[in-house]
C-alpha cells in the first residue's frame, strides 16, 4: 500500500474510530496496523485527530517591479557604487526626485513612485543575478580576536588633533608585483598627522615579529616621541605583540573602521608619494633587494 492509498484507507475508519467504543477502536487500530504497518501510536494520533485540509491557493499575483523598473534600479545601483539594499533603499527615497529633476535619470512618475518605496529585501532579490553577472568582491570578514578590538577604540579623521605631533598612522605596502604567492616583502609606513613627517621600514614577510621590529627601529631613529599609533584592522598590526609593545612603551593604540581606508588618509597618501612614486609595483622578495630598500628610506 502507497501512501496516498494509506491515506485513503485512514480517511475512510476516522469517522468510525472516533464514534466507536473502547472494544471498535482496538479492533479498528488492530486492522489498521495489519494492513498499513503503521506504529501504532502513529495510527492512534492519525485517527484521533481530523486531516488537515490544505490550504487552497489564490492566482497568483503579478510581478510588481517589471523589467523596466529593474533596468533603472540597476543604473542607479551602479550610480552609487554598487552598494547593498539597505543602503541603496534610503539613497533612492532622497535623491529620486533629484536625478530625475537634473535629468541624469530619465523615467516615468510610476517608474520613480516605485524606485522610491522599494524595499532594501527587493533590492537585494532584484539585484543578485547583476551581483552574480559582475562578481562583485563580497566583503570577508578577517579571523579577529573579538576581545582585543574591544580594547582597542575606533577613531575617525575629524577626531584628531592636528596640532600635536607624535600620532602616528600605520599601514602596509605590498611589494609582491603581478603575484601575491609566496613570501614578498612589505613596507611598514608610518605616517604623523600633524607634521607630515613620514618612515618606512621594508619586512622579509608580513608577520607579527617582523612588525613590532620595524616599529622598534622607527622609533629609535624618528625625532620626536611616539605618543599613538593608528593602524587598519589588519591582524598584522593589530595583535597581542604589539598590544603588549605598545603598552610596554607607554604608546596608546587606536584603529579605523573596516573598509575605510580615509580614516588612514594621510598614511594613505604617503603610501603613494613616498613609496608608489619612489619604489614602483615590482616584485620584491629577496634580502638584497630588501637592503636597497632600507638603504633608500633611511
Amino acid at each position: 500500500m502507497d501512501m496516498n492509498g494509506r491515506e485513503q484507507y485512514l480517511e475512510t475508519l476516522r469517522g468510525e474510530y472516533r464514534r466507536g467504543s473502547k472494544r471498535q477502536k482496538t479492533r479498528l487500530l488492530n486492522e489498521a496496523q495489519k494492513r498499513t504497518r503503521l506504529n501504532r501510536k502513529v495510527l492512534i494520533r492519525k485517527l484521533s485527530h481530523p486531516s488537515a485540509v490544505k490550504r487552497q491557493r489564490g492566482p497568483a499575483r503579478g510581478a510588481m517591479y517589471g523589467a523596466d523598473v529593474v533596468r533603472e534600479l540597476v543604473r542607479l545601483w551602479v550610480m552609487f557604487d554598487c552598494p547593498c539594499g539597505q543602503r541603496l533603499a534610503p539613497a533612492l527615497r532622497q535623491e529620486v526626485d533629484r536625478l530625475r529633476k537634473s535629468r541624469e535619470v530619465q523615467c516615468s512618475d510610476g517608474i520613480g513612485a516605485k524606485l522610491k518605496r522599494i524595499s532594501p529585501k527587493t533590492i537585494d532579490r532584484l539585484l543578485a543575478g547583476e551581483r552574480k553577472t559582475r562578481q562583485l568582491r563580497k566583503n570577508r570578514n578577517p579571523a579577529v580576536h573579538p576581545l582585543l578590538y574591544q580594547k582597542i577604540p575606533v577613531k575617525v579623521a575629524s577626531e584628531w588633533d592636528t596640532r600635536q605631533v607624535g600620532n602616528l598612522q600605520a599601514d602596509y605596502v605590498e611589494h609582491c608585483g603581478r603575484s601575491n604567492g609566496g613570501d614578498y616583502i612589505h613596507t611598514v609606513s608610518l605616517a604623523d598627522i600633524a607634521s607630515g613627517w613620514w618612515e618606512g621600514e621594508p619586512i622579509p614577510a608580513r608577520t607579527q615579529k617582523a612588525t613590532q621590529e620595524a616599529i622598534e627601529r622607527i622609533r629609535q631613529r624618528i625625532p620626536f616621541p611616539i605618543r599613538e599609533i593608528h593602524p587598519d584592522n589588519d591582524g598584522g598590526l593589530i595583535n597581542e605583540l604589539l598590544w603588549s609593545y605598545c603598552k610596554q612603551k607607554g604608546i596608546r593604540m587606536s584603529r579605523s573602521r573596516p573598509y575605510q581606508k580615509n580614516d588612514n588618509a594621510w598614511v594613505e597618501q604617503r603610501n603613494w608619494t613616498h613609496v608608489r612614486k619612489m619604489v614602483g609595483y615590482q616584485r620584491y622578495d629577496t634580502m638584497p633587494e630588501l637592503l636597497v630598500l632600507r638603504e633608500l628610506y633611511e
